[in-house]
C-alpha cells in the first residue's frame, strides 16, 4: 500500500490552497458525505484570491471539504468503535491541519491538532462557501 500514498499537494482539488495553513471549524455529515467546515488559506494564484486588507496577514475564505459516500471513519480514539460516521464526526476536535493524503483506493488520512482521522470515501471535493465554482 505504500506505493499508493498521495500527498494532498498532488491532488487537483487542492491547487493554489495551503491546507497546512488552514483550520478545521467543524465536522458534520449530510446524507452519505462527511463535511469538514474550514477556514481555507488561498495562495495568490487561486482564482478567488484577494489581496489581504492591512489588518489581515493572508487570504482566508470559508470552505467545505466534502468526502462523498463516506462509509467509515477511524480515529485515534475510535479505532475499534462500531459507532456511526455521524457519531464519530460529532466527537472530533477542531484545529489546524498538518496534512492530508490518500493512503489507498478510497481511503484518506487527515492529521492535525484534532489527531489522525482515516476516512473511507470517494475522492474529496473542495468548495468555497458562497462561490459558484
Amino acid at each position: 500500500m505504500t506505493d499508493d500514498l498521495t500527498d494532498w499537494k498532488e491532488l487537483r482539488e487542492f491547487k493554489a490552497v495551503d491546507l497546512t495553513r488552514s483550520f478545521v471549524l467543524s465536522w458534520d455529515t449530510d446524507s452519505e458525505s462527511l463535511l469538514i467546515d474550514l477556514d481555507l488559506y488561498l495562495c495568490d494564484d487561486h482564482a478567488f484570491y484577494e489581496k489581504p486588507r492591512p489588518a489581515e496577514k493572508a487570504c482566508i475564505r470559508p470552505a467545505i471539504l466534502e468526502f462523498p459516500y463516506c462509509s467509515g471513519i477511524t480515529t485515534d480514539a475510535a479505532t475499534a468503535s462500531r459507532r456511526s460516521v455521524a457519531d464519530i464526526a460529532a466527537g472530533l476536535k477542531l484545529g489546524a491541519i498538518d496534512g492530508l493524503r490518500r493512503i489507498g483506493e478510497g481511503r484518506y488520512e487527515i492529521t492535525g491538532e484534532f489527531g489522525q482521522v482515516e476516512i473511507d470515501a470517494d475522492r474529496p471535493l473542495l468548495r468555497l462557501k458562497g462561490q459558484l465554482a
